[in-house]
């Protein structure tokens, strides 16, 4: 059966990302802010996935992916794939967006593009805050090139005394700001090396600098977690997340115009081979793109702000219990508001009715509400549990910073199951009510953070059904203590049940699928890699299933079958939906949750899914499921050959639709 590698899989999502920026019909901001998004992204995928593949190869081990390649085989596949995107990203920003920009007044330049006035701001920008901070440093044989921080933009520079020739490194950490803007003109943004290349003979007085050019190194972020031999993960994590700064190089991006020489002296010097360098026509490291759109006060240029809509029945009633327990709620975020979640969890901190607050935290980011909830909850003498999950890639030292601070509040803190990421998000607050204790119930396929709420599309599920209630307490139960449970009333598991009951989904559409009773399986998500889930899908296709997949991200199915959809979304908001719609028989099941159907989400993590039972909250949900799938604007659909296409009549979006419908009920509602 067919595969798509995942790795390349993984870039032409990337690639849907750089079409954002190259879009003519976005607002210039924000294909500035696609550009940043796309650079972030390969930055993430060489220090974890490429990293990881390095490894292998290093290591001798040449076993093969789903699709029949070696480590070895994919970097190469990785660098001719990512050599022509990384041409479009340059082309984007210098020969497109930039020229664009400046016809508005908003100029990212070189220091030698400036005006006498704004060259005088600069050398005085240099002199008092850029010069007290570089440190030149020789590069002979008395001095190697030092361990340069990943990331960290450099400027290597050949200098010349008495006709000998010599070498320098000159970090530019990340203390100075990668742009600087003229008092005089606040839409002017200077490229600091720039300003750095203009200056550099103050840091070597008596030498000639000859030429210098930039370049950075991508190094191994994966940390080497042994769980079963840590005393103490908190203090193992700390410790590697030192090592994550200086892990192994298994990138080099330069400056195209970089002499050979000097080129070739950093693959030696940093044992690279070919399908690790990077050529670079402009500027390096675009992530720095993205803090720009807030300085710039031109709103024509950015997409029309937009306030998340409250929701009717938890504004109409006297409180969010009330509301909750009146009905099940869906919220659709970052259309409906986030602030229901934060609401529900302040309330239960202070409510003199609340016993006990159990919560997964992921990714909360700073400053978090929520977790100041709990921390008032344990202040007010409530049983108040969190467990975070401190392996949460980049947001490491992050949750270890929030896990200290609930601990000291009274929080009880806990880490999971030894060997499994706690993946899942569910909060489950314990009310007395009468006499009698009612659970209420958050469960989400999104991450516990305001922040990333504004810019993820997610679904939130309010209830107190008792058996949901019923089984998140015992999941708690099984991350806390020492219980084996694998079976639930409602909720699946991963790892404990919910690939079998997703195969046992399939299977029942196919067993019941007839010409006159056609079944249907419909699935939104992030990533789709596991080979066993894509092999169950082309079996429904194989009996006349049909079948319909949203997926953003990374897809290694083939839609070898006419029956056999895939459509990937990629516009304004991240989609981070996850919805599983199964219909057979008489029958018509709807879930939504954390898991995308990869193998370390139905194997390696703690995963929850779970059915969104009413009538009311299912014609919800299938109805974002429906507009996505009629998306013509946003959408790439996936050919038989690999390639995504766009619609040639791009007339619908569905997250304009989704915002167009938030902004009607925000007309309507306030909080």
């Amino acid at each position: 059966m067919e595969y798509i590698n995942r790795e390349l899989s993984w870039i032409r999502f990337n690639e849907r990302v750089l079409e954002e920026a190259e879009d003519e019909s976005n607002p210039l901001l924000e294909r500035l802010k696609f550009l940043a998004i796309f650079s972030n992204n390969l930055d993430e995928f060489f220090m974890v996935r490429v990293a990881g593949l390095r490894t292998q190869v290093n290591a001798g081990i040449g076993e093969v992916s789903m699709d029949g390649m070696t480590p070895r085989m994919q970097i190469a596949a990785i660098h001719s794939a990512l050599l022509p995107l990384l041409d479009r990203q340059a082309d984007a920003l210098h020969l497109k967006i930039l020229p664009a920009l400046a016809a508005h007044g908003v100029r990212l330049c070189g220091y030698s593009d400036l005006n006498a006035s704004e060259r005088a701001e600069a050398d005085a920008f240099f002199i008092e805050r850029v010069f007290p901070i570089l440190t030149p440093l020789a590069v002979d044989p008395a001095h190697p090139v030092p361990q340069l921080r990943g990331l960290n933009l450099n400027l290597l520079v050949e200098l010349r005394k008495d006709g000998a020739f010599r070498r320098a490194v000159v970090p530019i950490p990340p203390p100075i700001p990668r742009f600087f803007s003229p008092k005089s003109d606040k839409h002017v943004f200077v490229a600091v090396e720039t300003i750095v290349e203009k200056h550099i003979e103050k840091l070597f007085p008596g030498m000639e600098p000859v030429q210098m050019a930039e370049f950075r190194l991508t190094r191994n972020a994966d940390l080497d977690i042994a769980e079963a031999e840590a005393e103490d993960l908190l203090t193992l994590i700390e410790s590697e997340l030192k090592k994550r700064r200086l892990g192994a190089v298994i990138r080099l991006e330069y400056h195209e115009r970089m002499d050979v020489e000097h080129f070739r002296f950093l693959i030696d010097e940093f044992d690279l081979e070919a399908e690790d360098v990077y050529p670079v026509g402009g500027y390096l490291g675009l992530e720095a793109l993205f803090g720009l759109p807030e300085k710039i006060d031109l709103p024509a240029l950015k997409d029309p702000p937009f306030m998340p809509a409250p929701n009717e029945h938890i504004v109409a009633a006297p409180d969010i219990f009330s509301a909750v327990r009146e009905r099940d709620l869906i919220l659709h975020h970052p259309y409906d508001s986030f602030a229901h979640v934060t609401q529900l969890l302040t309330s239960a901190a202070s409510d003199p009715n609340v016993l006990a607050i159990k919560q997964t935290l992921y990714r909360t980011g700073g400053r978090s509400p929520i977790v100041n909830a709990l921390k008032t909850a344990a202040e007010n003498g409530k049983q108040v549990t969190a467990l975070i999950e401190i392996k949460a890639r980049f947001d490491e030292q992050t949750n270890i910073y929030w896990a200290r601070e609930l601990e000291q509040a009274g929080v009880i803190v806990v880490y999971g199951i030894m060997g499994l990421k706690t993946h899942c998000k569910m909060t489950l607050i314990l009310r007395n009510e009468q006499g009698a204790i009612r659970p209420y119930l958050h469960l989400g396929t999104g991450n516990y953070n305001e922040k990333t709420a504004l810019l993820y599309t997610d679904i939130s599920l309010l209830t107190c059904d008792p058996a949901l209630g019923a089984d998140v307490a015992e999941l708690f139960n099984v991350l806390t203590g020492y219980s084996e449970q694998k079976n639930w009333r409602k909720i699946f598991v991963a790892p404990a049940n919910i690939r079998e009951n997703f195969v046992e989904l399939i299977q029942k559409c196919i067993e019941f699928h007839t010409p006159e009773h056609p079944s249907k399986i419909e699935l939104v998500m992030n990533s789709l890699v596991d080979p066993e889930m894509i092999q169950w899908l082309y079996n429904a296709a194989a009996a006349g299933v049909n079948v319909d997949l949203t997926v953003r991200g990374i897809c290694c199915l083939v839609p070898i079958y006419d029956n056999l959809k895939v459509r990937s979304i990629v516009g304004r908001f991240l989609e981070h939906c996850r919805i599983y719609s199964f219909k057979f028989g008489d029958e018509h099941r709807i879930y939504a949750g954390s898991a995308d159907w990869m193998r370390r989400n139905l194997n390696r993590r703690i995963e929850v899914v779970y059915p969104v039972d009413g009538q009311e909250t299912k014609a919800r949900v299938y109805n974002i499921l429906k507009i996505m799938q009629q998306d013509t604007a946003k959408a790439r659909i996936l050919h038989p050959d690999g390639i995504y296409r766009r619609n040639p009549h791009p007339d619908f979006s569905a997250q304009s639709f989704f915002l167009n419908e938030a902004r009607k009920r925000t007309e309507t509602h306030t909080l």
